[in-house]
């Protein structure tokens, strides 16, 4: 249920199809057929099934102090109200109750271990709000035919049974955008205020909300504004009457008809509709306002952060105090882009959300703030390639949204290729020694983990020493792993090449299959000076 990540120059764009995308990745399930057994001795009555033993967590909660101690009560109350399911109760529980959520995961698994207390802090809440939602999770390892009967074929997997009929979850990933995806799948799209008491106490719980001011709740206006608390599936939407009501939520609020509007927990707090009052453009609005100015990517958050309509992003690699320094400058040049540009910040030391990204760039090694673009309307991506400052980033944000920024293409260093007689070529140097050469080139595309290249490349050795003394021919390779050129898009290695003089545009592909005489043969037939070809001596 997590996106997958950008892990080479092929996958660059994968993270904006869901945007890194409905791609996601999963742990795959253990499938093993083993009999499974109840070792626990469970018994029927379900009270008895809860997620922790008490008495696993008694010894610890006496040595916690203070917030700690508090901290810890409260999270081992809501991990009790969640349902351990086995291979004897889980059909049973699923059967008897009308609406059951349940979390597979397995007890190695680090992103199962991230959600499991986000899942538990939902159930407690739920509890309290009395929702008819059953919460309970899934050792998917230990009980693996109930976990495949159940349709979890990864690890963590949520899904909702509605009657006994599942609904893959679809939500965010904190315990309060559980919460949220379960009351309005199970009939509670919004909340109702009617007095500034219960408006000052529901401030107080969502830092993330839809407001909708109604004079009457009916009509058109308040049906489209249902219905589009109805699809979403991660804002708490809340309806008010009263206007005075509604400025305790939205002080901003100037209208005396009916209004819509966004409020966050951030500088740019309130954010009002302005279009017409029908539940596709309401949705619109909420897809291109929701975020913060400055979004910190995290595992919990990353799949709504790459299926985000903003295909224009900018982000922001440095370290967690840097970055302190930077957030408020960055939100400044962050609010001139508003709706047109996504600000995502990752911490540079963070090396399972920067790696993948950084290594796009060929700079994976890189200690120091770094500012990167992505256009994902064109599969583009872009370097500030100057010092990161407020003004620097509003000039590149700038320069990305009017389109007159330079596509960023990886390269190494530019070697030196004196007395080599196979030259190595960079994403630098591709257009002066192989596009603009006066000489026919033969380029060999390879990448360090491809196992046949190593075969390629002493057949292209050979055959370099073997044409020698043909001025006008040149021998050369190029890692693509570590060096992109926009006329060079190759996907399979090894991959061999001939520029022809005079046709540079048109690269004839030869087979990495043929034998050094073969190959030695069809080089021959393409060079345009035959009388300066040595014999074939292969």
């Amino acid at each position: 249920m997590f996106p997958a990540k950008p892990t080479s120059r092929s996958m660059l764009f994968a993270f904006t199809i869901l945007l890194l995308l409905t791609s996601t990745i999963f742990v795959t399930a253990n499938e093993d057929p083993t009999v499974e057994t109840d070792n626990d001795g469970a018994d029927s009555d379900l009270k008895e099934l809860i997620a922790i033993d008490e008495e696993e967590g008694g010894g610890g909660e006496e040595q916690l102090q203070g917030d700690q101690q508090k901290e810890a009560e409260v999270l081992s109350k809501a991990q009790r109200i969640v349902l351990e399911l086995n291979s004897d109760n889980a059909r049973r529980v699923i059967d008897q109750n009308e609406f059951v959520l349940i979390l597979g995961y397995a007890p190695w698994c680090a992103r199962s271990a991230e959600l499991m207390p986000q899942f538990a802090e939902a159930a407690n809440k739920l509890k309290e709000l009395g929702s008819p939602v059953l919460m309970a999770k899934l050792d998917a390892e230990r009980y693996p035919k109930v976990a495949s009967t159940l349709g979890i074929k990864g690890f963590p997997t949520l899904l909702l049974f509605f009657n006994g009929t599942s609904q893959v979850y679809t939500g965010g990933f904190s315990g309060e955008d559980i919460v949220i995806w379960a009351r309005k799948k199970t009939g509670v799209p919004v909340i109702r205020i009617s007095s500034s008491v219960e408006a000052e106490d529901f401030q107080k719980k969502y830092h993330l909300f839809v407001l909708g001011l109604f004079d009457k709740f009916e009509g058109h206006d308040y049906e489209e504004f249902i219905k589009a608390a109805t699809f979403d599936n991660e804002i708490q939407f809340v309806e008010v009457s009263s206007p005075a009501v509604a400025k305790i939520l939205f002080p901003n609020i100037n209208s005396k008809d009916n209004f819509i509007g966004i409020v966050k927990s951030e500088p740019e707090k309130y954010t009002a509709y302005g279009g017409i009052f029908e539940k596709d453009t309401i949705l619109q609005f909420l897809e291109y306002n929701k975020f913060p100015l400055v979004t910190i990517l995290t595992e919990l958050n990353s799949a709504r952060v790459y299926s985000s309509p903003v295909k224009l992003q900018v982000i922001v690699f440095a370290d967690a105090d840097d970055f302190k320094n930077l957030i408020r400058p960055l939100q400044e040049v962050a609010r001139k882009f508003i709706s047109k540009i996504m600000f995502i910040y990752i911490d540079i030391a963070d090396e399972n959300q920067a790696k993948p990204f950084l290594t796009l760039f060929g700079i994976e090694d890189s200690e120091n703030t770094v500012v990167t673009a992505f256009d994902n309307r064109m599969s583009s991506k872009y370097l500030l390639e100057s010092n990161p400052t407020p003004s620097n980033i509003e000039e590149f944000c700038s320069r990305l949204l009017h389109g007159s920024l330079s596509t960023y293409f990886k390269s190494q260093p530019i070697p030196d290729n004196k007395e080599k007689i196979l030259q190595v070529v960079v994403g630098k140097t591709l257009d002066d020694l192989v596009l603009s050469s006066p000489k026919n080139v033969l380029l060999e595309v390879y990448t360090p983990w491809c196992i046949s290249c190593e075969t390629t490349t002493k057949q292209i050795e050979k055959l370099a020493k073997h044409f020698k003394g043909v001025d006008n021919l040149v021998f050369a390779r190029i890692d693509a792993s570590a060096n992109e050129h926009p006329k060079l898009q190759v996907d399979d290695y090894p991959t061999l090449l001939f520029y022809p003089v005079g046709d540079k545009e048109n690269p004839v592909k030869l087979s990495t299959k043929s034998s050094s005489k073969d190959l030695a043969t069809v080089i021959k037939s393409l060079l345009r000076a035959k009388e300066d070809v040595p014999k074939d001596e292969l």
